[in-house]
């Protein structure tokens, strides 16, 4: 089974770091050319350096802030006058941890922005692209909360749903021009939001930094986190032609964690 990409343009958000960075670079070695997105300009411009362009792949960045909603329709405005996309995936940073019943509505309109208007926007930026190639592939990462909220993650277990049924809504209206929308959804991963979920845990709980990670490995039938890589594998195999017929879909890529279907 070859993952080929080649010809094929890609906008990966949140690609700095973590799981969005390595979707850049599994997206590359497949022999997309890939634009990454984000607010850092200076990881941007390192990270670009270390895609693979052994097929001819030719990379770019965007520099912005995914809660700035007017900023980046100016800034896609630019860029897909120049380029068509053929795969978006939209990936950024979650919510702060924390209760639901103390979460200020400041941080639901926060998250609301940069997790549902901004993918909304980017959306429909790319959309007239993939309709003119006939080929599109719309790819969330969201969470497994979608299937099982998630203790602590009220805000993000409020705004993943959402993401979620806009997906699925879009997949059903975009699926006859061969555009498919699903969502990748991570489980405990290596990723510095695992960091910050694991010290919130350590405070709410009084409990030390291995207390609180062997409390969630027991969670885990792998019994081990996940790595930003193997979430990439699964994002590149919904981006290629391979994955056609797949729509619509949530994805858990969490080693077993979620307890529903």
């Amino acid at each position: 089974m070859i993952l080929d990409l080649r010809g094929l343009n890609a906008l990966v958000c949140g690609s700095s770091k973590g799981i969005g960075y390595s979707i850049a670079l599994a997206l590359a070695e497949s022999g997309a050319n890939v634009t990454t997105l984000a607010r850092n300009e200076k990881l941007l411009k390192e990270n670009i350096q270390l895609l693979d362009t052994k097929q001819g792949q030719t990379h770019h960045y965007l520099a912005t802030d995914l809660t700035q909603a007017e900023d980046l329709k100016k800034k896609l405005l630019v860029l897909t006058e120049s380029t068509n996309y053929h795969i978006l995936v939209n990936n950024t940073g979650g919510p702060p941890a924390g209760k639901l019943y103390t979460a200020q509505i400041e941080e639901f309109q926060t998250a609301f922005t940069q997790h549902l208007i901004c993918n909304h926007i980017l959306m429909q930026a790319v959309l007239p692209g993939m309709k003119v190639n006939k080929y599109g592939r719309i790819i969330n990462i969201i969470s497994t909360s979608v299937k099982q909220p998630l203790d602590n993650l009220g805000v993000s277990n409020t705004i993943r749903a959402a993401v979620a049924s806009w997906a699925k809504t879009l997949a059903n209206e975009l699926a006859e021009w061969n555009i498919t929308v699903n969502n990748v959804l991570p489980g405990a991963t290596e990723t510095e939001r695992l960091t910050a979920i694991i010290q919130k845990e350590m405070q709410i709980h009084s409990k030390t930094e291995e207390q609180v990670k062997q409390t969630m490995l027991n969670q885990i039938p792998a019994k081990r986190f996940g790595k930003p890589n193997e979430l990439a594998s699964a994002v590149t195999f919904l981006a290629s032609p391979l994955a056609s017929y797949i729509n619509g879909i949530n994805l858990p890529v969490d080693g077993g964690r979620t307890k529903s279907l």
